[in-house]
């Protein structure tokens, strides 16, 4: 039985609360497809929802969609957003490291205003702009507005993987980035064409020394295995097909001065390309001098002619999205239709994501805490859910270096934004048959539990600002948290995805909030401490109890395998 099933299971057993779901409804809804969910969405269906499309599901996101019909919801996930403010320079050194034999201060951007408009890259400063756009990216997750829009950069980043220390230039790095972010809820067709004359992906996969004397299949190959038709099941295209496309794409190459792609049409193979079967037998007819540009048109035409194209991609954002493994019913009933749906609207992406995320299917119970939080997912939802607050905000390179720490702890655990293993992107979202539980091993764990239990117990420091869970001020905001009982209840539905036991909910309570008594434990012993700390929060002795407390109870909680699951 896989965790899916397992997990369904357990549902079933669970008799219904009254604001719940109808699980003996759910188990006739298992072969559920796209028909939209009706009304308004239930506080469970909401916060499923939220978890999978942002990064974590705070108070404020569930209050600001509370009561609001699945339509209004959609609206504002998938609405489009203002591009962000592009990254600064956060990294001269301090006058104190003068004399320091690798001091550096960047005389053509002063700090705080930004670098991507700088002429001078050299290797003094192109290594801390680029971890400079790290922290700035992370950065943009953190403060995300209550909209889809950052969890589909990292989509698109997995699926147009790229690699910063091979691109090796940040200015194009950022460029790359803000491609994704401008074409993240757009049209597909389009972002394929921007993707594939972007100076980064030229770089990055060879692009940019393809030409008709020396032909490079390197992009030709990914632009058909990995972005668009992919290796499903009816994608037949051949290796001729792959050297076919190479030949079209050649002439383009980087200019370094304007940061753009240029077409040379001397570089360009102007001879006729014939493609196989599997593309209708069509031939690109050749083109010389700048009408060799129209070849790449054609060949988009062709292969986006293909329905395999929607059906792609629509496995590509259901693996991503709502469950690794899709079985012949979530072919018929999801990704077909969805597929149609793609095709239907000439390929925009925003059709595709409402009818996901509006669906029975998405909804059916079987999906929730389906899947393994990607590192980024662990790192940034954290921070979202317990809302923690960035001091000393002012201050760029402190600001900065803490959004580099959080990055460098999602790093550690096998996810570095920026710098995927390679150009199909993490493991995770395509190796079967594990996908996701590759997240988990006998490493990673250990360090997701460290990055938690650190960020309650000290948290991340860089001069004199903190990154640290307030448990007092945390505590404070969760309903009736005198109640030992009720605060367990309640952080439960806001950090798991699947429900506790009273069982589990009561072993908790014991370990945590009331450990450290004997023999008649009870609950106002939690609730005399807390009242207490409200009354006079200058009682030390009182106050360091409820700290203590607190801690070792969120501690604990995000230690939970619950915790790892979304």
């Amino acid at each position: 039985m896989d965790r899916k099933s397992f997990f369904s299971t357990l549902r079933r057993r669970e008799p219904p609360a009254a604001d719940d779901w109808d699980f003996n409804a759910v188990k006739e809804a298992v072969e559920a497809g796209i028909a939209p969910v009706k009304g308004k969405l239930n506080d469970k269906q909401l916060r499923h929802l939220l978890r999978r499309a942002m990064f974590g599901a705070s108070e404020n996101d569930l209050h600001h969609f509370s009561g609001k019909k699945i339509k209004k919801i959609m609206q504002e996930l998938l609405a489009d957003t203002d591009m962000p403010a592009p990254p600064v320079n956060n990294y001269n050194d301090p006058p104190e490291k003068k004399d320091d034999v690798n001091y550096y201060v960047d005389e053509e951007i002063p700090e705080g205003q930004t670098w991507i408009t700088a002429t001078i890259t050299n290797g003094k400063n192109n290594g801390r702009r680029k971890n400079s756009f790290k922290a700035w990216w992370v950065s943009q997750m953190l403060n995300q507005s209550p909209n889809i829009r950052e969890k589909m950069v990292l989509f698109w980043h997995n699926h147009f993987a790229t690699e910063t220390a091979v691109i090796d230039n940040a200015i194009y790095i950022y460029r790359h980035n803000e491609l994704l972010r401008k074409h993240a809820l757009g049209n597909f067709k389009e972002m394929v064409k921007a993707i594939t004359l972007d100076p980064a992906m030229l770089k990055y996969l060879n692009g940019n020394a393809n030409t008709k004397k020396a032909p490079d299949e390197n992009y030709g190959r990914e632009l058909q295995e990995l972005f668009t038709v992919g290796k499903g099941p009816d994608s037949h295209y051949t290796e001729n097909d792959v050297k076919a496309a190479a030949r079209v794409l050649t002439g383009y190459r980087i200019d370094n001065k304007t940061f753009t792609s240029v077409f040379e049409p001397g570089r360009h193979d102007d001879t006729d390309k014939q493609f196989s079967a599997f593309y209708n037998n069509t031939v690109i007819k050749g083109r010389k001098k700048e009408e060799g540009k129209e070849e790449l048109d054609e060949l988009i035409d062709m292969i986006f002619a293909q329905p395999e194209v929607a059906k792609f991609i629509c496995r590509k954002l259901y693996r991503f999205f709502v469950y690794h493994q899709i079985d012949d019913k979530a072919e018929a009933n999801v990704i077909t239709p969805l597929a149609d749906v793609f095709r239907k609207n000439k390929y925009e992406i925003k059709p595709v994501l409402e009818a996901l995320f509006s669906s029975d299917h998405f909804f059916e119970a079987a999906n929730y805490g389906g899947m393994i939080k990607s590192p980024v997912d662990l790192v940034v939802g954290f921070c979202r859910e317990f809302e923690v607050k960035f001091d000393n905000a002012n201050a760029v390179p402190d600001q900065y270096g803490l959004w580099l720490q959080l990055q460098q702890q999602a790093s550690s655990m096998q996810q570095n934004i920026g710098d995927p293993p390679n150009v199909a992107g993490w493991q995770a979202y395509y190796q079967e048959p594990q996908y996701d539980k590759l997240w988990i091993s006998s490493d990673t764990l250990p360090k997701r539990n460290q990055f938690t239990d650190r960020m309650i117990n000290n948290g991340l420091a860089r001069s004199k600002a903190k990154l640290v869970v307030d448990v007092l001020a945390f505590t404070k905001d969760i309903p009736k948290a005198e109640d030992p009982n009720a605060l367990i209840a309640e952080l439960s539905k806001l950090f798991y995805s699947v429900s506790l036991s009273p069982e589990e909910q009561q072993f908790i309570k014991v370990n945590t909030l009331l450990s450290g008594l004997t023999n008649m434990q009870s609950d106002h012993y939690w609730t005399d401490a807390w009242k207490a700390f409200l009354e006079n929060p200058d009682d030390k002795k009182n106050k360091d109890v409820v700290v203590k407390k607190l801690k070792a109870l969120y501690r604990y909680m995000m230690n939970r395998p619950e915790y790892q699951l979304c």
